[in-house]
């Protein structure tokens, strides 16, 4: 994972080259009835051209926590449509936030000013950019600490399902065992994503996402299986909601409700977040954050997002919860289609087709052939490769890729290309 690393450099975005901002993105007119995915949504301010959103994915590559516009704003604009959502990789609200390796933050000036090229690139192709905030929480090692002090947490127990790298990318370790944050703590850290959201707008991103998911902060205070505090923040699971329940007010209040949505996977167990009652848990959540009219939330599926109601199925939170609601899941075009068709999701959320296609939106449109994922280069630190060098549908023809790198073959995809004028 080792990448040569520097600081922020300031760059005109209208000068990058090719897989380029210029790239045509826009979506084919299409039959809405069978393609719900590609209807118009109007989401609080926001009149979006399509219901297809990019999920925020952690990418590694913010060198010493400052964005990098010299390849983050072609990455984001590349994937940008007129009219279109994308929510931003996970940013850090304070120094101790991180648990991975150069991953972004925005508690700093110096951050701030580094966001604002790479949100204009994407408002400069008529998209709605959204900042994801968070917290990694006990997810970390002493190494990202300020002074080498323990990671934070709900509680003292230490995440021993996954290891995690080095802040220089230099190895993986154990998680350091965190410590629970004390009650005054508490309130400082609500404030820090109070700040964060506030300088996400200063920024220019048009809201914030605050990730509650995943096995993170938030997540931490959330779940019984990690949480086992005595105080007002844990136990019931009124209390365990707390946390979640005053950054809510603090960032709303701060910011407004409708540029605020809120990130949950209540049957995720990702780094040992596991709860008794998962079900309970996001139908009590949902209702909580009912009381907020918060633009959106977003509930992340067990597997799929399909139309059985399975026992972990975020149907019950769904129906639970009264205003707009994502789904993020490991789902392809008909699947998601199925989930607005059939009323489980107003927006549907992707990540890794997203990454390896962006042009994810008129390929769903048009039907095409995808490019699949390569793994190997989700976290490492190139600032091109496995990041912006996905080929778009009309580059296919042209680029003689390696076809081990990227499948289906693009063999296939070239036939797509070919005949594509006469669907």
């Amino acid at each position: 994972m080792g990448y040569s690393v520097g600081a922020f450099v300031p760059v005109e975005t209208g000068n990058m080259e090719s897989g380029s901002l210029s790239v045509d993105n826009e979506v084919p007119q299409v039959g809405l009835e069978k393609k719900p995915l590609l209807s118009p949504y109007q989401l609080g301010p926001f009149k979006l051209s399509h219901r297809i959103v990019l999920a925020p994915l952690t990418r590694c590559r913010s060198y010493h926590t400052i964005p990098q516009p010299s390849h983050a704003a072609l990455y984001y604009a590349q994937r940008t449509t007129r009219g279109g959502l994308l929510i931003a990789e996970a940013t850090g609200i304070n120094e101790t936030s991180n648990g991975y390796p150069h991953t972004p933050g925005i508690w700093t000036q110096e951050q701030m000013e580094a966001w604002k090229p790479i949100v204009k690139a994407v408002h400069d192709k008529g998209g709605v950019f959204f900042c994801q905030i968070w917290h990694v929480g006990r997810v970390s090692h002493a190494s990202y600490q300020p002074n080498g002090a323990a990671p934070v947490s709900s509680s003292s127990q230490t995440c021993t399902s996954d290891k995690i790298y080095l802040p220089q990318a230099d190895g993986a370790v154990e998680c350091s065992t965190p410590r629970p944050l004390e009650i005054h703590e508490i309130a400082e850290y609500v404030d820090d994503f109070r700040k964060a959201a506030r300088n996400a707008i200063e920024a220019g991103f048009d809201g914030v996402e605050i990730h509650g998911a995943h096995g993170f902060l938030i997540d931490q205070f959330l779940k019984d299986g990690i949480n086992d505090r005595s105080d007002k923040y844990g136990g019931s699971m009124e209390n365990r909601a707390r946390f979640l329940v005053e950054i809510v007010e603090a960032v709303t209040e701060e910011i407004g409700a409708d540029r605020v949505g809120v990130k949950l996977s209540p049957f995720s167990h990702s780094y040992g977040a596991t709860d008794s009652d998962a079900t309970g848990l996001s139908v009590f959540l949902a209702e909580t954050l009912n009381r907020y009219n918060l633009l959106y939330l977003m509930g992340v599926e067990a597997s799929g997002c399909g139309d059985e109601e399975s026992a972990e199925s975020l149907w019950p939170m769904r129906k639970a919860f009264k205003g707009t609601f994502f789904i993020g899941a490991s789902a392809g075009a008909e699947e998601g289609h199925e989930a607005v068709r059939n009323g489980k999701a107003d927006m549907v959320v992707y990540g890794r087709l997203f990454l390896a296609n962006p042009d994810l939106v008129k390929r769903f449109a048009l039907n095409a052939p995808l490019n699949d994922y390569n793994r190997d280069t989700f976290y490492s630190q190139d600032p091109v490769v496995g990041y912006t060098d996905y080929p778009f549908l009309e580059d296919v023809e042209s680029q003689r890729l390696d076809a081990t790198k990227y499948t289906p073959l693009n063999t296939k995809i070239a036939e797509f290309c070919s005949r594509a004028t006469v669907l």
